[in-house]
């Protein structure tokens, strides 16, 4: 079944009505480590930085180098540059460790999500540094794998389809369907997902998320149903 928003029924194609024009702000300077920082990474470290900080990337990668550690520079699947980050990028990565230029703790969480390897932090505006590690997403794993076991027991679930271009996943989602017949699902499709709403729909046993993969990790502590990811239910 398909429950929608905006009374979409699959399988058509997701209008969309707006154009969006993109624009880059950029860091006024180019970033420079402090030693104290540069002494405390390991010998190979695979660097990333948000696009605010990408025009230093070569720079710190040089000061970096010039310390005899190794610096590797890979780009995400959807990223646009080299040594980008996105916080939706919860994929693996080839380092021991990770040097992470920017701000907060979205970036870097989804470094610790797809690897389970140290997050070396440097935030050049306020000169902050700090490691992270799987021990600070110890509550979003443990309620991803109490929404799995549930996801495996229940019949009702709803499935979270989003209409946003590049976190639209309709076609893979309706996979549920074959590789669990015994379930029954419910397709809710939203351009923007208000949890509000999810509340609505109270036979719903598990919610799988199919937008940004992150919703299905920060976010499950909005509703009061569980919700996983539907990477985890479909590669399962």
């Amino acid at each position: 079944m398909v429950i929608s928003m905006k009374t979409y029924k699959y399988p058509c194609v997701f209008p969309h009505y707006m154009k969006f024009t993109f624009i880059e702000t950029k860091y006024d300077g180019i970033v420079k480590v402090p030693k104290k920082v540069i002494d405390k990474l390991p010998k190979q470290v695979g660097l990333f930085l948000t696009v605010q900080f990408i025009d230093s990337l070569e720079s710190v990668k040089k000061q970096i180098e010039d310390s005899g550690r190794d610096v590797i520079i890979q780009k995400g699947k959807h990223t646009k540059y080299m040594g980008q980050i996105y916080g939706c990028n919860l994929e693996k990565f080839e380092s021991e460790a990770f040097f992470y230029i920017g701000d907060g703790l979205f970036h870097p969480k989804a470094l610790v999500l797809g690897n389970d390897k140290d997050v070396h932090i440097y935030n050049p505006v306020k000169e902050e540094y700090k490691i992270v590690n799987k021990k600070l997403m110890e509550n979003e794993i443990r309620r991803q794998k109490a929404g799995l076991s549930l996801f495996y027991m229940k019949n009702e679930i709803g499935v979270i389809v989003s209409t946003k271009n590049g976190q639209s996943y309709l076609k893979q989602a309706m996979k549920l369907k074959d590789k669990y017949p015994d379930k029954n699902f419910y397709y809710v499709a939203f351009d923007t997902i208000d949890f509000n709403n999810l509340e609505d729909f109270n036979f719903i046993e598990v919610w799988v998320n199919t937008a940004c993969p992150r919703i299905g990790w920060d976010d499950t502590k909005r509703i009061t149903k569980p919700m996983v990811d539907l990477g985890t239910v479909l590669s399962d």
